[in-house]
């Protein structure tokens, strides 16, 4: 809480402006790495190939990534303590199944956004993708991130509920489904074209799963009516 000034009001618009900067930068750098592995292949795109690509230096690219894996995946390093804050700290109370709908719910529509500014077309990033995973030290490195992405939301879980994820398989469980629910929404939105809003998509989901996954259920309806909207296409 600061108190009021005349250097306030100017103070906000500076930091607001180098914010956006710093997406700009961040995103230049993810569409140049899906762009290079795309027509080159993983394993004949460099960190500097990237780097030259978004118009900056290897040592910026650094600033933002770990590794030419992290660019294309979009890992920031800040993501996941501030995921299990989240997790541990979201309405207090509530089942810990509908604090991860509400998180869930509100990162798919963040990520929704980010991949269109990508590439403008969802169904086009998930094509770059999957041929990108192709190369297997890049599935190796996607796994190992979903296995931390995972274990930082099982740890966060067992906090939230009290538990010991050595003793108690919950929150476990519980982290494993959400993460396959979300890579699974996520999959389904880009390749359908991004023709339904993914936040929606993933919220249905979840609510499947809090009534039991039952074999009929809404979420169903709604993708059901995008697959018509395809084959009418």
């Amino acid at each position: 809480m600061t108190t009021a000034s005349t250097t306030a009001p100017a103070a906000e618009p500076r930091a607001s402006l180098r914010e956006r900067k710093k997406l700009a930068t961040r995103r230049s750098l993810r569409r140049a790495a899906l762009d290079l592995v795309a027509e080159r292949g993983f394993s004949h795109v460099t960190v500097e190939d990237i780097a030259e690509a978004a118009d900056v230096s290897p040592r910026t690219f650094f600033n933002y990534f770990p590794s030419k894996e992290a660019a294309l995946f979009g890992a920031d390093p800040e993501q996941i303590p501030e995921l299990r804050e989240r997790i541990r700290q979201l309405a207090p109370g509530e089942p810990a199944l509908e604090a991860l709908r509400t998180i869930m719910v509100s990162d798919a529509e963040a990520a929704a956004d980010e991949l269109r500014e990508l590439s403008g077309d969802p169904a086009g990033w998930l094509r770059r993708m999957k041929a990108a995973r192709a190369d297997p030290h890049l599935r190796a490195a996607q796994a190992a991130r979903m296995s931390t992405v995972e274990r930082a939301i099982t740890e966060a879980l067992a906090e939230r509920l009290g538990t010991d994820p050595d003793t108690d398989p919950y929150p476990a469980l519980l982290a494993a489904t959400a993460s396959g629910i979300f890579r699974a929404s996520i999959t389904f939105w880009a390749g359908a074209g991004g023709s339904m809003p993914l936040g929606p998509l993933v919220d249905q989901a979840f609510r499947a799963l809090a009534a039991g996954m039952p074999e009929h259920n809404v979420l169903r309806h709604v993708t059901g009516n995008v697959a018509e909207r395809k084959e009418d296409h």
